[in-house]
């Protein structure tokens, strides 16, 4: 029987595709939201074998020293005791480009870092902006469907693009990112770097602070033009690559001084923005920006495939001291990440060189599936202990207990189990302050980027973007729509 509404792959009808469910307005997400679960794992499994989002990637080795002690906020053994180094593994990409597109594209930079800490790897996952597109992970799938080609046409497809974006005004504030000077590094080295994400820190009293990190770059920023980038991808579509090799091979190791923002858990009820939305900043008027250390590259790896292709960062990756937070976006990319690492790599990815710990042993009861038996060669076998239980609790594994001493502190919820629309609402407001910032040149250059690729669409979406610009300032909106009338 033929029918017009959205079902799930079962065809059970969908009441609700664009809000996931969460514990209360503000609240994390649900496991048991099987409909979010279905798309991210479908999405996940559109591709083979590249990844579907930051397919083309640049990875280097180096280390983190701390400069500051954070043990007021968090166990955390790496970011515990000044002057303490930790490697690190790092992966720039851009996002939504194929293996074989060009590294100078107008584009978000994927800001991939791993630090191989004494208890385990800790991975932050962020981009080389402080906010995204959407608030929600499942929205993700249609964003990027709207960011890759045609499925009819296999071009790439404004009208989809600016028609998402229309009806989504959340994605305002990234949008003017991404259209101004600011949407096209010239390289890997002079760009700042984002966790994003909220997420959390804890201290051995088990007091809870949310935590932003901020990576600066101390090789300056640098962005290129439309029409540099233009020629640059037809020079060298590889100039990101090339430029990070070349200043590896030269000793000219890139650094980045590493800061966070710090908020006490009890502020984020009462504060005036929405903590946990990744559409938003937090005011460094509000949260001051604490420097706590230096990032620096020195080494490329050897095997390109193996370790930079291979290598599966993931955000759930965290360590005793640091968590997740009720952010909707990382909330589902805590699943998505680490579920696409294991169908484009295998069950036991975590077993390459480049994803086993390198400073901790890993000890588990997982045994069979793809690549098992691999050996790790930084800490050995990770098979778990030196027996053939492949259960727990047993008496024969020499004892392989629980650690209760690194447990997290509870999370207070609170609120119904709904999937929440309207909360922070205020979709304007920081998109805004960010125009009124740029010099008139900067502004000339951001409509005319915008004009270009929103001329290309339907009058009515145009329409809805010049709303959208117009609320976030009236001469934004004012100026999109003249050259969209010219």
């Amino acid at each position: 029987m033929n029918n017009n509404y959205l079902t799930s792959q079962n065809g059970a009808p969908i009441a609700d595709d664009q809000n996931s469910l969460s514990a209360g307005e503000r609240g994390p997400l649900l496991l048991q939201d099987w409909h979010l679960i279905e798309k991210l794992a479908h999405f996940n499994r559109e591709r083979i074998p590249e990844r579907i989002v930051h397919a083309k990637g640049t990875g280097v080795y180096g280390k983190f020293t701390l400069t500051k002690d954070l043990s007021d906020y968090t166990i955390a053994e790496h970011f515990n005791g000044v002057g303490k180094e930790t490697e690190t593994f790092i992966r720039f990409s851009t996002v939504g480009g194929e293996m074989g597109s060009a590294d100078a594209e107008r584009d978000p930079r994927g800001f991939g870092l791993r630090f191989y800490t004494k208890q385990g790897n800790h991975d932050i996952v962020g981009n080389n902006t402080p906010t995204f597109f959407l608030r929600d992970g499942i929205k993700f799938p249609d964003f990027i469907h709207t960011q890759k080609r045609n499925p009819q046409t296999n071009l790439k497809d404004p009208q989809a693009m600016w028609d998402f974006w229309s009806l989504n005004p959340e994605a305002m504030h990234q949008v003017t990112i991404l259209m101004s000077d600011r949407g096209i590094p010239a390289n890997y080295r002079q760009m700042h770097g984002y966790g994003s994400h909220t997420f959390s820190f804890w201290n051995a009293k088990g007091e809870r602070f949310w935590v932003k990190f901020h990576f600066k770059s101390q090789q300056g920023v640098v962005n290129l033009t439309g029409e540099q980038a233009d020629v640059l991808k037809g020079i060298d579509p590889d100039s990101s690559q090339r430029d990070m090799v070349a200043a590896i091979a030269d000793s000219n190791f890139p650094k980045w001084t590493v800061k966070v923002q710090i908020m006490p858990e009890a502020e984020a009820n009462t504060y005036a923005i929405n903590p946990f939305d990744l559409t938003k900043v937090w005011p460094h008027s509000d949260y001051p920006l604490i420097e706590i250390g230096e990032l620096e590259l020195n080494r490329m790896p050897e095997n390109y495939f193996a370790e930079v292709e291979q290598v599966a960062l993931a955000p759930s990756n965290f360590v005793p001291g640091v968590g997740a937070s009720p952010d909707k976006m990382l909330q589902a990319r805590l699943f998505s990440y680490a579920d696409a690492q294991r169908y484009r790599i295998g069950t036991n990815y975590n077993q390459l060189p480049v994803n086993c710990p390198h400073a901790a042993k890993a000890n588990h009861h997982q045994r069979a599936g793809a690549m098992a038996g691999t050996q790790c060669p930084y800490n050995g076998s990770q098979t778990g202990a030196d027996s053939s239980a492949n259960y727990g609790p047993n008496t024969v594994d020499g004892g392989l207990k629980d650690t209760s001493q690194f447990a997290e502190p509870p999370l207070r919820l609170d609120g119904e189990a709904d999937r929440y629309s309207r909360y922070d609402q205020d979709d304007y407001t920081q998109a805004g302050n960010l125009y009124r910032i740029f010099s008139e040149e900067e502004k000339q250059r951001l409509v005319e980027t915008i004009a270009g690729t929103l001329s290309q669409v339907t009058a009515d979406v145009q329409q809805k973007m010049v709303a959208h610009f117009t609320q976030a300032d009236a001469d934004y909106g004012q100026r999109v729509n003249a050259l969209l009338e010219a």
